[in-house]
């Protein structure tokens, strides 16, 4: 007869907790992300090395490894961690909006102001992405999909309410809001825009790209 415990008896589950192993796992991995971050800041993606980050770390180059595949793997992380933070902050911003316009300049806003306080890792970023197979590894991240999913989600709730026409081809324009919100980048990065020119800069696409579905 299997033997039941009282919290199984009670509908709950008991959680093991992590082995010193796990936490010792965890804590390595941490502290090689916290200085990867910080050395892709202040050298690129390119500049940063293995060696230097695995130094700045206070461990082997055999330690990082033994976490991370390589160098785009550590990189891809950071990322995910990122704009997971940013889809979030995106999908706030979004619930505050008062039409498709208002609400699609909160979330452009929402993700520039969250990387105006990071713009060197946002360039390291922008590095990358032209790299072929490794800028597609990036947009493809679930993270940046559903960034995209917010724009989509706007766009068929100001359908859904009258504003926006029912053949918007939604898909297609929601795309092309967000290459607009991505193209605005480099003008951050390396121009120096600030977040006001990059907000009026998005208000005229969002405007221009939301002429031909907007009713009457």
């Amino acid at each position: 007869m299997k033997h039941v415990s009282p919290l199984e008896v009670a509908g709950e589950t008991r959680v093991k907790a992590p082995t010193r192993r796990a936490l010792a796992k965890q804590q390595t991995r941490a502290k090689v992300l916290a200085a990867a971050r910080k050395l892709f800041s202040e050298e690129g993606y390119e500049g940063a090395t293995i060696r230097d980050i695995a130094a700045a770390a206070g461990m082997s180059t055999g330690a990082v490894f033994a976490n991370f595949t390589d160098k785009s793997d550590l990189f891809r992380e950071i990322m995910a961690a990122d704009m997971a933070q940013l889809a979030d902050a995106m999908r706030e911003a979004a619930g505050k909006g008062r039409t498709a316009e208002d609400a699609l300049l909160r979330v452009f806003t929402a993700g520039y102001t969250f990387y105006k306080s990071r713009l060197p890792l946002a360039r390291a970023a922008f590095s990358v992405s032209w790299a072929p197979e490794e800028g597609q590894v990036l947009r493809n991240m679930p993270p940046v999909q559903g960034m995209l999913e917010i724009v989509i989600d706007l766009l068929n709730a100001a359908v859904e309410r009258g504003e926006l026409r029912q053949e918007s081809e939604v898909k297609l324009r929601a795309q092309m809001l967000f290459d607009a919100y991505l193209s605005n980048y480099p003008n951050a990065i390396f121009q120096g825009w600030s977040l006001d020119a990059l907000q009026a800069r998005s208000r005229d696409q969002i405007r221009i790209l939301l002429a031909g579905a907007r009713r009457g």
